[in-house]
């Protein structure tokens, strides 16, 4: 579970840094708030230090604790050299980036905010690269999408900042959905969604028919997530975020998942023609079109952006390759780039606020007041560049000698070598670019602050630390990868692959050859620049977030020009459509059937359950018929649920009945109410077309579910009840078997329903709180014409009947689980009887004689279920499973003591306590009271 705490302690980071937002609010404590944030990604780089040796053993340590294994779910991590090689520059350079932002924020109020998202971001990558299982996996990558969304709008009053925020969540949220689909099919495939079955399962992947589907599912989530041509558009868009963001984003976190998932699932789906295909040639692509743009970039974020776009379609390149050493380099240069592309982006945040500008045609000669961040950028840059004895070379050296590697297919081994040559070129031309027009070039020009402002020497302190390591890699390689990078390389194949040779990688000529024709060229177009951006000035200017926005707007006027013809309101409408989605595929499905008889014989016949199914029929018609007259239509209502009330009972359900006939009391009195707020009678609005449709459809869907009915009942059918017949009384301990179910077998359901009962009654609660629908009559009754609003009779019946009822409730309840009855339908009784003396006294009668509001009523009774629940785990059972004992008391004899009373107690409150809030605030509006007395 150590493993776990890897990913869980950047939350708790998260939560103690936003405690301490609330404790020290305002730009004064930016310095309190970053220490704060540090600790936990300090803590969780350090566990990750004290791992190495056993990962530098080949051990992959793997956790899982079981969470929903019907789905194949499981709470599981998984440690080893390549989710090392990931979380290593995940907290390490994190723990950079909050450092420089204690600067960058300084006497900014939205300095917490950012403290508490940046460790939110790092748990969310944490969680994918840690990750034994995939599907748990799926949830981390989905988190990433929504944490840089907020991250990338954090400046919410900007406009591009909104833009670029959900052009990033539109593209790799649509991402993210293919990728859920690639991930199901491979579960399919394999049997599970462990990573440990799945790379053991490579064979039967492969050979799947479903593999080219699952591959490009898989992929396309990868491609989104990484900026690959050409999803890469969300990418530069996302410079709108503050610079620590947009440091963190595009060297350790959020573009390097789609990488991540790709060397993961290599040694499982690699090494096959549609691998190499798909993956080549998009980073291929990806590659040469992030380098062109780059150069001709003004802005230093976009630039480095476009870099970014370039490097990791060289890495995917190299994933893609399939050479024996070709995700060696591609891990060392995605080390590589993390450590000089983090520096490079906090260099223009600190030239940003110091100059008040990031367009290089103004940024010029830096390096006379700035000669230290001078000296410091100058590693990452030639790292970036790929200058001998720099990290970038040898990375791209590697680049170029597994390019000459590719024999097949044949457009390859040419192609390849070529292609990355003149990627390189334009990286050496945009790296010098950055450089010598932020740095030289001449003098600024009409920057908004000169000089510039003096930042802290403390802002220089993380560009320095990844400066180092950036040098340290170029200076020794050798070391750095056989400690750290052959580990995560080992976990990226089923076979021992050997370490890569520096020395033999110095002394490759052609390698050498192009790396020389990359520098020497790349100098030669920054030389000739002047006509080379003229030229491309004429091109026609694309702004992708404006398509996006047109495409955006396209679909949302789709959506609602659908919506618009769907939903108009119309309840006909919309039954029409369920009952035409539900007739037609069982009209085509069962056309041509004729065996709707069973072998079962029918019940037989008598002339009561005629008459009953007669009036039922009946009144159901009548209600159709006299729906536009509220009182007579609630009437025929009412009557219809009788009659199924008496159907119940003659088919032996009297739990049922019972329920139905205390349910159709309540029902009707709250309609009553509710509809004397309406017009008596309503406008006739169906014309005949309507009506003949409306007749047709319920025709067709009553035949229909009238013949399923009659063939289901005349065949013989193995149903569930034999099981709760069977564990009624051992398992439940009571004969009641419908109560059992209730309280134990589904007890999880019933405190499911309470609840939405319990919400309800307290939005209705809330909505009629200072609801004034209409005036009513101050003095009714003594005036001529009034009828008496409480008559004497009835005050005097219903006093007498309360304790009469609640001895009748108590005795439901009591016996509830071994006979008719329980909680609910004891609720009901008790808030008939409580009804009766509303109505009969009024409510201000009857709310100056309760003992105690309804709104803690409905809290009193869920507490009461919810706690009987966990009674149970406290002693080692599931949730709310139930126990029993019989005990002989003296004078009753032998008497049964369940647990489920309990949880029938709380149903039973939480039952009065609803109803009782629904009527009286429905109640109150039709009093002299009116709305501005409070009632429940």
């Amino acid at each position: 579970m150590d493993i776990g705490l890897l990913v869980f302690l950047p939350v708790l980071g998260a939560i103690a840094s936003f405690l301490s937002r609330l404790k020290r609010p305002g730009p004064d404590h930016v310095q309190t708030h970053a220490l704060v944030a540090l600790i936990a990604p300090a803590i969780c780089l350090l566990l990750l230090l004290s791992y190495l040796p056993r990962i530098q053993t080949g051990e992959a340590l793997v956790y899982s604790l079981s969470w929903v294994p019907a789905i194949g779910l499981e709470l599981a991590f998984r440690l080893d050299g390549l989710s090392w090689l990931f979380a290593t520059l995940i907290t390490g350079i994190g723990c950079l980036i909050i450092v420089y932002a204690r600067y960058y924020f300084a006497g900014k109020d939205t300095a917490g905010r950012f403290f508490v998202l940046i460790q939110l971001f790092m748990t969310a990558m944490l969680g994918i690269v840690l990750s034994e299982n995939l599907l748990f996996m799926l949830i981390f990558w989905e988190l990433t999408s929504l944490v840089s969304f907020l991250l990338i709008g954090f400046t919410w009053s900007s406009r591009n900042a909104r833009r670029g925020a959900r052009m990033s969540l539109v593209i790799t949220g649509g991402g993210g959905l293919a990728l859920l689909g690639g991930i199901l099919l491979l579960g399919q495939i394999v049997g599970s969604y462990q990573i440990s079955d799945v790379l053991a399962a490579t064979d039967v992947i492969v050979s799947d028919d479903r593999y080219p589907l699952t591959l490009s599912l898989i992929l396309l989530g990868a491609f989104t997530k990484s900026a690959q041509a050409p999803f890469h558009l969300w990418l530069p868009h996302a410079m709108a975020a503050p610079t620590p963001v947009s440091a963190y984003l595009h060297s350790a976190t959020m573009v390097k998942a789609g990488l991540f998932l790709m060397a993961r699932l290599h040694p499982a789906m690699g090494d096959t023609e549609l691998w190499f295909g798909l993956i080549t040639i998009t980073g291929m692509v990806t590659l040469m079109v992030g380098a062109f743009v780059a150069m001709f970039m003004h802005d230093i974020k976009g630039l480095l952006a476009y870099s970014t776009i370039s490097h990791l379609g060289l890495i995917t390149l190299l994933i893609g390759m399939g050479s024996e050493m070709a995700m060696a380099a591609a891990l060392f240069h995605l080390t590589t780039h993390a450590l000089f592309k983090a520096p490079l982006f906090m260099m223009a945040g600190i030239v940003d606020q110091a100059t008040g500008s990031r367009d290089m045609r103004n940024i010029n000669g830096l390096w006379r007041t700035m000669p230290i961040l001078m000296l410091i950028t100058a590693v990452p840059a030639a790292a970036m560049a790929g200058l001998p004895l720099m990290s970038g070379y040898l990375s791209k050296k590697m680049l170029f000698s597994e390019s000459l590697l590719v024999t097949a297919p044949h457009w390859a081994n040419t192609l390849i070598p070529a292609w990355v040559t003149v990627a390189a070129l334009f990286s050496v031309a945009y790296s010098v670019r950055i450089f010598h027009n932020v740095f030289f070039n001449g003098q600024p020009v009409d920057l908004p602050h000169w000089p510039p402002r003096k930042k802290p020497f403390g802002m220089l302190v993380p560009l320095f630390i990844l400066a180092a390591a950036s040098l340290l890699m170029g200076l020794a390689p050798q070391a750095t990868y056989d400690s750290v990078i052959h580990l995560a390389v080992m976990a990226t194949s089923m076979s021992h692959l050997p370490l890569y040779d520096f020395s033999a990688l110095s002394g490759a000529q052609v390698p050498a050859m192009m790396s020389m024709i990359a520098m020497v060229g790349g100098i030669v177009f920054y030389l000739a620049r002047g006509p080379l951006v003229a030229i491309h000035r004429q091109l026609p200017e694309v702004d992708a977030k404006n398509i996006f926005e047109q495409i955006m707007q396209q679909c949302i006027r789709f959506a609602q020009s659908l919506v618009y013809r769907l939903e108009n309101g119309s309840l006909q409408r919309y039954l029409a459509f369920i009952l035409v989605a539900a007739i037609a595929p069982a009209l085509w499905m069962l056309s041509g059937y004729s065996g709707w008889r069973g072998p079962s014989e029918l019940t037989d016949l008598n002339a009561m359950v005629v008459f009953g199914a007669v009036i039922l029929c009946l009144s159901a018609i009548g209600v159709a018929l006299f729906h536009h007259q509220r009182l007579p239509a609630l009437l025929l209502l009412s009557v219809t649920g009788l009659f199924v009330t008496l159907a119940f009972a003659q088919f032996s359900a009297p739990d049922l009945a019972l329920t139905q006939l205390s349910v159709e009391v309540m029902a009707v009195v709250i309609m009553m109410l509710a509809l004397s707020f309406l017009p008596q009678t309503s406008p006739r609005e169906s014309g005949a077309g309507r009506i003949v449709r409306d007749l047709s459809l319920a025709g067709l869907a009553g035949t229909g579910v009238g013949l399923l009915a009659y063939a289901v009942l005349t065949r013989p059918a193995d149903t569930i009840s034999g099981y709760f017949l069977a564990n009624s009384v051992p398992g439940g301990g009571g004969t009641n078997v419908v109560n059992v179910i209730l309280v134990d077998f589904r007890g999880f359901d019933t405190l499911g329903e309470i609840t939405v009962l319990g919400i309800a009654a307290v939005a209705v609660f809330a909505f009629t709180r200072d609801l004034h629908l209409k005036e009513r009559v101050a003095s009714a009754g003594t005036a001529k014409g009034f009828a008496e609003p409480h008559p004497i009779i009835l005050q005097m019946v219903s006093r007498m009947a309360l304790p009469i009822a609640l001895l009748v409730s108590a005795y439901i309840f009591l016996r509830g689980h071994n006979m008719p009855g329980g909680g609910f339908i004891a609720g009901l009784v008790t808030a008939v009887a409580l009804t009766l003396q509303y109505m009969a006294g009024g409510l201000v009668w009857a709310q100056e004689r309760m003992l105690t509001h309804f709104r803690p009523l409905i809290g009193a009774g869920l507490l009461i279920a919810t706690a009987t629940g966990l009674g149970s785990w406290v002693v080692g059972y599931p949730f709310l499973t139930s126990a029993f004992s019989h005990m002989d008391w003296p004078l009753i004899g032998e008497f049964e003591l369940a647990t489920a009373l309990l949880f029938d107690l709380g149903v039973y409150t939480t039952v009065v306590g609803a109803t009782l809030l629904i009527l009286a605030n429905l109640g109150k509006l039709m009093t002299v009271a009116g709305p501005g007395r409070e009632v429940g």
